[in-house]
């Protein structure tokens, strides 16, 4: 029997068309963009709202402010509430100044004895050996997992048997330690290669001097954010001052929340009542100095993290 020869049939692939698929990748990166730009814009505007709200609200009168109808803009001006917060003391006599002196003080003071203790204590860790060491790391890292609220008791106790109370100590001593901040640096130390510490050996260098003029100024972005967030939370201290000493020794947060009225009648009727106008523009006074530094410092804060091998 003779064959069947069936014709041979070639399928021709379908023909891809790069420039329309370009068009497609193009269009879908656009719509992606406007997404997520359209939802970092709308998220920025929910985090800066309470603020505008905060700092509209100090320039306002307390009338307006009290309205029904809302304002997104003070329809007169107040700048004078400013002064008017200044120029109030506490009932004890603590005014705005002392208040001021005592936060300056205390946030320079704890913050170079608590970068010193830092770097001694990170360089330990990092470099030093010593039987126990890694145990006496963990357990150190294990108090970070007990909220801070939990020590008030014993340190007020403390405190009080101390005769403490009172005093600029109580408010630099007990905050001294961080062992966040010791962790982020022993991190950053542990990253410095041991040859360096070879070679500064080969040069007659010591211990300590090898951790000024070697490991210091290359972790020099680190200690810069462990400095920065170090008198932030400083500045920032509310309870425990609150808590442990009366309104002279207190610090410039405990002073926003006093209650402050026109008693001598400069923003109109003299009136003994809190006006919440008043009490924004104490709020925006402590705030701007942060918001500043926040702003000017940033990169060092954002750097000194990143090089400390806990990004997130």
């Amino acid at each position: 029997m003779e064959e069947v020869k069936q014709p041979n049939i070639v399928q021709e692939a379908p023909h891809f068309d790069v420039e329309k698929e370009r068009k497609r990748q193009k269009v879908g990166k656009i719509l992606k963009n406007v997404f997520v730009y359209t939802f970092l814009t709308f998220c920025a505007i929910l985090a800066f709202l309470p603020f505008y709200w905060m700092i509209i609200s100090s320039l306002k009168t307390e009338a307006e402010y009290r309205q029904p109808k809302l304002t997104l803009f003070p329809e007169t001006i107040m700048w004078k509430n400013y002064e008017v917060v200044l120029t109030q003391a506490s009932t004890s006599g603590a005014s705005f100044a002392q208040l001021l002196v005592n936060t300056l003080l205390v946030g320079g003071v704890s913050t170079i004895l608590g970068v010193v203790i830092t770097i001694l204590t990170a360089y330990a860790l990092a470099r030093m050996n010593f039987h126990g060491k890694n145990l006496l790391f963990t357990i150190m890292l294990g108090t970070m997992m007990i909220p801070g609220e939990m020590y008030t008791l014993t340190n007020y106790i403390t405190a009080t048997q101390l005769n403490w109370r009172d005093t600029y100590t109580i408010l630099i001593v007990p905050f001294l330690v961080s062992v966040y901040y010791t962790y982020l640096l022993r991190n950053n130390f542990m990253q410095i290669p041991n040859s360096l510490y070879q070679s500064a050996k080969v040069d007659g260098l010591s211990d300590m001097g090898y951790l000024v003029k070697v490991m210091v100024p290359l972790t020099a972005p680190t200690l810069i954010s462990i400095t920065l967030l170090k008198f932030i939370g400083s500045w920032n201290s509310y309870i425990w001052p609150q808590l442990i000493n009366n309104q002279r020794w207190q610090m410039i947060t405990n002073w926003v929340t006093k209650g402050f009225n026109d008693n001598k009648g400069l923003l109109g009727p003299a009136s003994s009542e809190p006006l919440t106008t008043l009490k924004m523009a104490a709020v925006c006074m402590v705030s701007l100095p942060l918001f500043i530094l926040f702003i000017f410092c940033r990169k060092y804060i954002m750097r000194g993290v990143s090089k400390s091998g806990t990004k997130g």
